[in-house]
């Protein structure tokens, strides 16, 4: 992964492959045209104060995610500056928005595979903006190589070229509590966040349920919490019919794996449960041609409460976060459940299934009711559950739902103030209604204009009377279709991690539930 470093070092003597510099487009209240972003100061002396207006000719207009490269000045060590677009300059007592410095930075670090070192002269403003920069690089850096030949050993990328080996985030203080504060932060969070991308894009062979149990497994030896796995005998002795009902049609076994981070000194318990289904063939009710071949991404969800609370541990938050990782792989045979089938739930409810592909509420289910029995303050699910929220809210937006008003807005500032996209749904009684069934307590499958909402209140069915609860269905922008953008790559993108994990350092401060 790509080394970061603070440097107070001049840009001007510093041996690098690159400088990276930010340009925004200039306000008409103070600058029509192209802007040099502060951080850049050197480099536009350089050119005698024209370095905007040379990379105007060149066709730069500080458009968010644009880039350009040219020449560096003479009397600089690094050969090449690299221009990114910040968007609009902020007003005059403003700052650069973190999200912008970012986006910028993990464009730069895209652009820069196969550089060994590059100085990043973006905007520092303070610790927040050491941060987004951090994170920007590591998230940007990012490719997935372990299936190529011999990629896992030598860390190359597609094209040959390995990521960017260091960045120096210049204006940032080696010796500054909270600079080195935020940087250690971004190097956990992004290497956690990381390490779930990576498994969203493993190929479902190789990531069964047992063998993702194995990896929290391993990962909790390394970093101190605990771990407690419930295989298929478990989970048929302790009642689980959702999860062994959507797993039973599988050699794969399903699990269901509990994972326990407590600080000495925490008085809140904040729990996390994720939607993980390994591979999603829709079971007996198959999925269409063209709709199967993403669907190793089903167990986004719970890469992203895997990596919350990794980096919980490793930031030795003082907050107790309880993640639960409802594992299995949804295939048909003739063991697989068949619509028309009754499950009766770890909850003692019972369901009937209309739609074996409705299978995710079905695992995240039995999830919500063995979190809701430690009665946390707060409980958030993650799934990947729906494509009626990708119809509504796009590609790049997750929804947001609840059961109480206060906390989903708090849930959705949190995501708005790490950068990730989101946006509160409502959950509408009178879709309730179409979820009745004639056999069972409920069934699994409700109206299908408001899908996304019905699954929802489904989902609401099954957590604990009393405990505050949210559920983030991240089925638009868990996997990236398309080409890579800012700091998202094609393929697994990490969504939601950043919201889990600020979510347990507001818990833990008590801003939270």
């Amino acid at each position: 992964m790509t080394a970061l470093t603070l440097s107070t070092a001049a840009a001007a003597g510093l041996r690098a492959d690159a400088i990276v510099i930010g340009v925004a487009k200039g306000t008409a209240s103070r600058s029509a045209g192209l802007v040099v972003a502060p951080g850049a100061e050197a480099v536009d002396a350089a050119y005698d104060g024209k370095l905007a207006g040379v990379l105007e000719t060149l066709g730069a207009s500080g458009a968010e995610g644009e880039l350009t490269k040219l020449p560096s000045p003479a009397g600089f060590k690094a050969p090449l500056v690299v221009a990114v677009g910040l968007g609009d300059e902020p007003g005059k007592d403003d700052a650069y928005d973190p999200e912008a410095l970012r986006r910028a930075a993990g464009v730069a670090a895209r652009a820069l595979t196969g550089s060994k070192k590059a100085a990043f002269a973006l905007p520092v403003d303070g610790p927040g903006a050491i941060g987004a920069i951090g994170e920007g690089v590591l998230l940007g850096a990012y490719s997935y190589d372990a299936q190529r030949e011999n990629g896992a050993k030598n860390g190359k990328a597609k094209n040959g070229k390995a990521p960017l080996g260091e960045a120096a985030l210049l204006g940032g203080k080696p010796r500054d509590a909270a600079h080195k504060g935020a940087l250690a932060r971004a190097v956990t969070v992004s290497e956690e966040l990381n390490r779930s991308r990576d498994l969203i894009n493993m190929p479902p062979n190789d990531l069964t349920p047992e063998a993702f149990a194995a990896i929290t497994q391993a990962a909790a030896k390394e970093h101190g919490f605990k771990v407690q796995v419930l295989d298929d005998k478990a989970l048929v002795k302790g009642g689980y019919g959702g999860i062994m009902g959507v797993g039973g049609g599988s050699a794969a076994t399903p699990r269901l794996v509990k994972l326990s981070y407590k600080h000495p000194k925490a008085d809140r318990h904040l729990a996390l449960v994720g939607k993980g289904i390994t591979y999603d063939s829709g079971g007996i009710s198959l999925k269409p041609a063209g709709h199967n071949e993403t669907m190793k991404c089903d167990m986004a969800g719970a890469a992203a409460v895997f990596a919350a609370v990794v980096s919980a541990a490793r930031l030795g938050l003082e907050v107790n976060v309880t993640g639960w990782l409802a594992l299995a792989e949804n295939m048909p045979s003739g063991s697989a459940v068949r619509p028309g089938d009754v499950l009766r739930m770890y909850s003692g409810k019972t369901v009937e299934v209309l739609n074996t592909d409705a299978e995710g509420r079905l695992v995240l289910a039995d999830a919500l009711w063995a979190a809701s029995q430690e009665n946390p303050d707060a409980i958030v699910d993650v799934a990947t559950l729906t494509g009626a929220m990708v119809l509504a809210l796009g590609t790049r937006t997750f929804g947001i739902m609840g059961n109480d008003e206060a906390f989903r807005a708090a849930v959705h500032e949190a995501a708005e103030e790490v950068g990730e996209p989101a946006w509160q749904m409502p959950l509408p009684e009178h879709l309730r209604k179409a979820g009745e069934s004639q056999v069972a307590d409920l069934s699994n499958m409700g109206e299908r204009m408001g899908g996304g909402l019905f699954a929802g209140l489904f989902l609401r069915e099954f957590v604990g009377e009393g405990i505050t609860w949210a559920h983030l269905d991240i089925a638009g922008p868990a996997f990236n279709e398309g080409g890579p953008f800012g700091y998202t790559p094609k393929g697994g993108t990490g969504s939601a991690v950043r919201t889990l994990v600020r979510l347990a350092e507001l818990t833990a401060c008590g801003e939270l539930g």
